[in-house]
C-alpha cells in the first residue's frame, strides 16, 4: 500500500504503477478516485495469475483487460499492461494473429461507421485525422493482421481498463512506445477471453475471477 499525496487521482497512481482504473478503483472502493484525501492508504494490486496460454509473444485477456508479453530473447521473462478495449457493440476480436506493419506518428484513417455515429453526436470528424494531440491513435500504432484492428496510443489515457473504443487495443503512450521498441513484424498476437485464472503458489491455491465479458466470435 502507498498514501496518496495532496491533488494525486487514482487513475494518477495507477498509470504510475501500471495499473488501469478498473485495476484500483476496484481495489479501494472506499475512495473517491478523482479525489482521494491526501495521505489516504492506497491498496496496488500488483499480482496478476497468468492465463493458461502458451507463455510465447503477446497474450492479450479481454477479461481482465491485461497484455502479456513475453519477449522471445529474454526467457522467463514478463511485460505485463493494463489495456483498454472496444465497447459493447464494437467489440475486441478473439482469435490469434500477428503484428504485420508498425507505424510512428500514424495518421488515423476514420471508418465511415465511426464518422457517421460521431456526425450524430453533432461532432463530425473528418476523413483523415493528422498526427498530432487530436489523433485518438497517439504516437505508435502496431497494425494486426485482423483487418482495421491496431494495438495503439492514446491522447486519452485516463481511458486506460475501461471498454471505450471501436474495437483496436489501446494502451498507455509510454507503454506503447515501449512494446512498439521490443516487438517486430510477425511477433504472434493472441486475443482470448479467460475471466476466471487459478494458480498455486505457497501450497495454496489462489483464484482471480472478472466478470465475463460479451465477446465477439474468433476470427479464423
Amino acid at each position: 500500500m502507498i498514501s496518496a499525496h495532496d491533488g494525486e487521482t487514482l487513475p494518477d497512481i495507477a498509470r504510475h504503477f501500471g495499473l488501469s482504473y478498473n485495476d484500483i478503483t476496484i481495489a479501494n472502493p472506499g475512495i473517491d478516485p478523482w479525489t482521494p484525501k491526501a495521505g489516504a492508504r492506497v491498496l496496488l494490486p500488483l499480482q496478476f495469475i497468468l492465463p493458461d496460454k502458451p507463455r510465447k509473444d503477446i497474450v492479450l485477456n479481454l477479461a481482465n483487460m491485461r497484455m502479456y508479453y513475453y519477449p522471445p530473447k529474454r526467457p522467463g521473462t514478463l511485460f505485463t499492461y493494463p489495456a483498454a478495449l472496444g465497447r459493447k457493440g464494437w467489440n475486441t476480436p478473439l482469435g490469434q494473429t500477428t503484428i504485420v506493419a508498425k507505424a510512428v506518428n500514424p495518421a488515423w484513417t476514420v471508418p465511415v461507421s465511426i464518422r457517421r455515429e460521431h456526425a450524430a453526436k453533432g461532432n463530425p470528424l473528418p476523413a483523415v485525422v493528422n498526427p498530432g494531440p487530436d489523433n485518438l491513435l497517439g504516437k505508435y500504432a502496431l497494425l494486426l493482421g485482423f483487418s482495421r484492428y491496431l494495438i495503439h496510443g492514446t491522447n486519452k489515457p485516463y481511458g486506460i481498463g475501461m471498454q471505450v473504443i471501436h474495437g483496436c487495443v489501446r494502451l498507455y503512450p509510454e507503454v506503447i512506445e515501449a512494446l512498439f521498441k521490443k516487438t517486430s513484424v510477425g511477433t504472434k498476437v493472441r486475443i482470448i477471453h479467460q475471466p476466471y485464472m487459478t494458480a498455486w503458489e505457497g501450497g495454496m491455491l489462489y483464484l482471480e475471477a472478472h466478470e465475463p465479458l460479451a465477446v465477439m466470435q474468433s476470427f479464423a
